[in-house]
């Protein structure tokens, strides 16, 4: 550490537990993160706005290049915005499902019997938008550069969709490209870019998902002893 800013630092609240205790939180973090699901049928019931303002927190606490934070979360609870949304969103979609989507990357969503009819969208009690900017302003208003922003909200989307999962809520990581939509129906400024549009609430009565299995640790991990 340089010296001359050792002062500006402070200590990190650590108490390392047990190694017993470390292994354990591993593997039930693991198991009940194996449980999570990419849902697209959603229930309407009501998710009150603390649950959403805490995922979001949690998602904020992602690391992010020089910790510029170069993030924008867009809660949508109204019925009238999300109406747009999807009226926009399927306009997007019908246009790749008809022309702009390969015949492999058709025949790769299959597996998932999805197309450009998006009704979650408006049943999911909130969408959570979120936008990563290109750069950011410092305090007189002047252009701030950002690092690494794609990685950052990458990171920080993660978060979110744990956070999601661990309060007990479902989850779908939505991508109407192009999403330039987004920004225009939710007043953002020119610097900010949608980078993913995320349904939130509770799985509609009796829901299904596709009947498909993660890679196993030795088929994406390689380790070096």
């Amino acid at each position: 550490m340089r010296k001359d800013l050792a002062e500006t630092f402070i200590p990190y609240p650590y108490s390392p537990p047990a190694m017993e205790e470390v292994v354990q939180r591993a593997a039930d973090f693991y198991r009940e993160m194996d449980k999570r699901r990419s849902l697209r049928e959603f229930s309407d019931r009501p998710v009150p706005k603390e649950v959403i303002e805490q995922v979001i927190l949690t998602a904020s606490s992602a690391p992010s290049g020089a910790h510029k934070q170069p993030w924008t979360f867009c809660a949508v609870s109204s019925a009238e915005m999300k109406q747009q949304i999807r009226k926009a969103a399927e306009k997007e979609e019908y246009i790749n499902y008809h022309g702009r989507m390969s015949d492999e990357w058709l025949k790769d969503l299959e597996t998932f019997a999805t197309d450009w009819d998006k009704p979650y969208l408006e049943t999911a009690p909130w969408l959570i938008v979120i936008f990563r900017q290109v750069h950011g302003f410092n305090e007189d208003g002047e252009k701030e550069k950002h690092y690494y922003v794609n990685e950052s909200v990458g990171i920080a989307t993660g978060f979110l969709l744990a956070a999601i999962h661990q309060a007990g809520l479902v989850s779908l990581t939505h991508t109407p490209s192009p999403m330039k939509f987004l920004e225009e129906l939710l007043g953002r400024p020119k610097h900010e870019k949608a980078y993913l549009l995320i349904p939130v609430g509770y799985p509609a009565e009796g829901a299904r998902v596709p009947d498909i299995k993660r890679k196993g640790l030795d088929e994406m991990s390689l380790f070096f002893e």
